[in-house]
This record gives structure tokens, sequence and C-alpha cells, in this order.
């Protein structure tokens, strides 16, 4: 966990919501100088913090309100600090909680050097980032309605289809495997939803690929290098990482891929692990996914995972495979040096 250390005249937390937003601005000897409630606007967020312009650094926790706060310090030459939510305790952990208290906390940590920080993703590459994410996420309600029709068909102790939902050429014939009127047409409305879907989807994934492309050509060839990392995961690694040489360390970047288990300990005892939610679960599917798929019509790669699985069990193999990849993404993407599977089985082992 990186915290933001760096000295100023004055440090300005916002307690940040879609309408409002509370203000604390402290001096550097902690002296409250602002503590008000404002409009959620661009206009009376500078007009607050007009008098206090000079060495100036505002930060606000990681909502879904943060964009344009942080656009807008980007374009007034002030500094813009996002605080990691999943580790701002002394917000939420209080006994007392408003805005007005969770801004002047906000203001205290930035001062104190103890503002857990999460990364400002740029802008230029923002919106295509949020794009993809939201077509993960309707092509996983996709395969749901495709889930749906089979267990329709088990519920109602059906035979098999005989057919492949997933494939538009053999979608025909599959109403009429439910006798029962109302039940065909829900299925019906099913398939209606995946073939909508379907097309929405075909043209996004075109659209998003040439946008990679316009964006960072070379890095996705070189990640479009490695065996089974497709168009989609491709796009996904891409987006997710954006710079990677904002990982100093390897291990850094694969603790923030949640590819690592981190202990909890003390006094030389081991208690456990912690901070599973904590990371970039994108990430973690994405190299998840990767690791079955490199494995696909690979016999040197399925004969390394029959090693780790008879020494770890196959569940863990297939978590340290990902873990191995994620490695390989980010040696290949520094150097910027394509996928070599010899080096990388041989390292591996």
């Amino acid at each position: 966990m990186r915290f933001y250390t760096q000295s100023h005249t004055h440090y300005c937390g916002i307690d940040l919501h879609a309408r409002s937003m509370y203000l604390c601005i402290l001096d550097a000897q902690g002296e409250v100088l602002l503590h008000r409630n404002f409009n959620a606007e661009p206009a009376a967020f500078l007009q607050a913090v007009a008098p206090y312009r000079e060495d100036l650094v505002v930060a606000v926790e990681c909502i879904f309100t943060w964009y344009w706060l942080a656009d807008l310090c980007a374009e007034e030459g002030i500094a813009f600090v996002l605080g990691h939510a999943l580790c701002m305790k002394a917000i939420h952990g209080g006994k007392a909680k408003n805005d007005r208290i969770d801004a002047h906390k906000i203001a205290v940590l930035l001062r104190g050097g103890m503002l857990p920080q999460a990364y400002v993703y740029p802008k230029a590459m923002r919106a295509t980032r949020d794009l993809l994410r939201r077509r993960n996420h309707l092509m996983r309600k996709r395969a749901e309605l495709l889930a749906h029709i089979q267990n329709t068909a088990s519920q109602y102790n059906l035979p098999p289809l005989g057919a492949r939902v997933d494939r538009k050429a053999e979608r025909a014939t599959i109403p009429a495997h439910f006798p029962d009127a109302v039940v065909r047409r829900s299925v019906q409305l099913d398939l209606g939803l995946i073939a909508h879907y379907d097309g929405l989807l075909g043209k996004l994934e075109q659209e998003l690929a040439l946008m990679a492309k316009a964006h960072d050509a070379f890095a996705y060839h070189l990640l479009r290098s490695v065996p089974g990392v497709g168009r989609i995961l491709t796009l996904v690694l891409l987006y997710e990482i954006e710079d990677v040489g904002r990982f100093p360390r390897v291990q850094e970047f694969l603790s923030y891929a949640r590819l690592v288990k981190c202990q909890k300990g003390s006094a030389g005892k081991v208690y456990g692990h912690s901070g599973k939610k904590i990371g970039n679960v994108h990430l973690k599917w994405a190299f998840s996914e990767a690791a079955v798929l490199f494995l696909r019509a690979n016999p040197e790669a399925q004969r390394y995972l029959e090693r780790l699985a008879n020494k770890h069990g196959k569940g863990k193999a297939l978590s340290i495979l990902a873990a191995h990849l994620g490695r390989a993404v980010y040696v290949m993407l520094k150097p910027r040096v394509p996928f070599d599977q010899g080096k990388f089985l041989a390292r591996a082992a």
C-alpha cells in the first residue's frame, strides 16, 4: 500500500457525493481554514479553494464520482490524491460518522502522510476501459441466459438439448425441445435476448480492438503473443494495466492483480491470509482465464501443470500457473519483448 507523503501548504479533504461535497481545508499546522458543504459543481469547488490555491493538494475517497474532480484538478494544476476506499479504516471505523467528520478525517490523513493511495487512471483511456468493463458485464448477462436454458431443460427432466445454445445456427430447433407452451415461451425470450446481445457485442468488440490498437498497437500485439490470450483477454490486460511502469517491482504487480496471498503474522507466528478483495478483480479474472486457455492444445504446458498438480493439487496448480503468467506479462511489457514459451516454462519450473 502506498501513502501520500508529500508536504504542502494547504490540505483539502473532500467527502464527495453525486450532488454535494463537504470540504475541509487545513493549513500546514493542522488548523481548519474551511469546513463547509457545497454543491458538487466545478465552479463551486474552484470558488471555495480560491483563497488557498497556493501549494494546495486535494484528496477524495475512491468512489464512482471522482472522475470530474480529478480532471478539473489536472486542468487547474492542483495536486490530486485518490484515497483507497478499502484501506481508509480511519473514516469507516469511527464511533460517529457523517460528511463533516469524514472530510476532516481525509484532510488529517492527507496532512499526516497516512492517506492510502489508489491509482488515478488517465483520462485518455478511462472511458474506453469503462466501456470494456461494460462489455464484460453484458457478456456475463448473456452467459446467464445460456445457463438458464440448460437449467430449464434439467428442471423439467428433459433429455439433452442436442444442440449448442451458444451457436446461432443450432438455436432454431431448441424451442421445440420444450413441450410446455409457457416454458417454450420463456426459452424463446432467452434466445431473443441472446441474439440481441450477439449483435451488440460483436460490433462493440471490433470497435474496442481498433481503439486499443490506436492507444498502443505494439503492446496489443505483444499480449496476443501469449498462447491462449485472445482479443478480449488482451483488451482487459491492456486497459487494466494501462502503464506497467507504475509498478516498480513484479511483486507489486502480482499483488495488484490478486495473484498472490498476503500473510497475517505477529511475533513470528502466521495467522493466515487477508486482503483478498484488495486489488484489481478484472486482472484476477483475466489471468485465471488465461491460465486455462494457455493449456489448450499445448502439451508442454499440460505436462508442466501435471507436475504442479502432483505437488500442490489441481486447483492450486492453476493459481500458480496464473501467477507465473502474470509475472511473464510484467516481464514482457517492461522491455516490450514477445512471449517465449520455452523460457517461460524453464523459469516456471
